[in-house]
């Protein structure tokens, strides 16, 4: 599938809402079929992100399905209105791979961003000398000549922070990922100073899990997870392993990992005592 024609990460996200609404309407494929006269199949790419909607078929279908609250509908019909956009990750070319640009896709979408990282630290809060080091650590896993875009990449990605209205950015951070020596020395103390003067805009968080918590923390594999309204009730959450990436939207799965991020938090040290650990990280190294 051409990356053209593959379903871009905001139609899915459209397709999905929209067939939670439906189901939790109590309407049935055949009844929005009904409503738009087309074919139940036409609906289901839809609700797959296979294909677009019409913002006058949008407002028919939440007409249908009960949905009056006009936010609500804003956020649906800037979804489709956007749906088929390219993001300015495109012009990198075959350098992204389709998962990341999914994740870039959802993290310049989303209001909240929320994140535990155990081992390594979080994209956003990364120097590039830092970036550098850690993606050529694996050539297994990144080829050598592609690490100079995927760092530009990443120093792109934190725009997301510093743009008029920015995103608001939760970061808690398994103490292992601020002594975990990526790029010697000098790396090292520029990316923990780097960290607590991220931590001074106001709309970033940063919190540290001590390793006297005990191995909980280390239990839980990193996650982001990403928040699309006002609320930061995540809308989806993002996962990433050696070998794939995928991102959970099922209402059940988005609690669970809501609950874990609260126990995190509710574990770590608050901002201020987190910044005086990396300040005395930094002054060790």
């Amino acid at each position: 599938m051409t990356d053209e024609s593959r379903p871009t990460v905001r139609g899915r996200r459209l397709g999905s809402e929209l067939r939670r609404l439906r189901e939790s309407a109590g309407k049935t494929t055949e009844d929005a079929a009904g409503a738009l006269k087309c074919s139940r199949a036409k609906i289901s790419r839809i609700e797959t992100g296979a294909v677009g909607i019409r913002r006058l078929d949008l407002g028919i279908l939440l007409d249908l399905y009960g949905i009056a609250e006009s936010r609500d509908r804003d956020v649906l019909e800037r979804l489709a209105r956007d749906s088929k956009k390219r993001g300015w990750w495109h012009d990198y070319g075959d350098t992204i791979p389709p998962a990341y640009a999914d994740f870039l896709g959802l993290e310049g979408d989303a209001r909240y961003i929320r994140t535990w990282q155990p081992l390594v630290l979080p994209g956003l809060l990364q120097t590039e000398d830092y970036a550098r080091a850690l993606l050529a650590a694996n050539p297994a896993a990144v080829r050598p000549e592609r690490i100079d875009q995927l760092v530009e990449v990443r120093m792109e990605r934190k725009d997301v922070l510093v743009k008029p209205d920015p995103a608001r950015f939760w970061a808690i951070i398994w103490e292992p990922a601020l002594r975990c020596p990526v790029g010697g020395v000098d790396v090292r103390r520029a990316q923990l100073g780097y960290l607590t003067e991220a931590a001074q805009l106001p709309n970033v968080t940063l919190q540290v899990v001590p390793l006297d918590v005990g191995a909980t923390a280390g239990a839980c594999g990193a996650f982001v997870m990403f928040g699309f309204t006002d609320s930061p009730t995540p809308g989806a959450v993002f996962l990433e392993t050696l070998t794939s990436s995928h991102y959970l939207e099922q209402e059940t799965e988005l609690d669970g990992y809501g609950l874990v991020f609260e126990y995190l938090r509710s574990s770590a040290l608050n901002p201020a005592q987190s910044l005086d650990m990396i300040t005395a990280i930094a002054a060790e190294t």
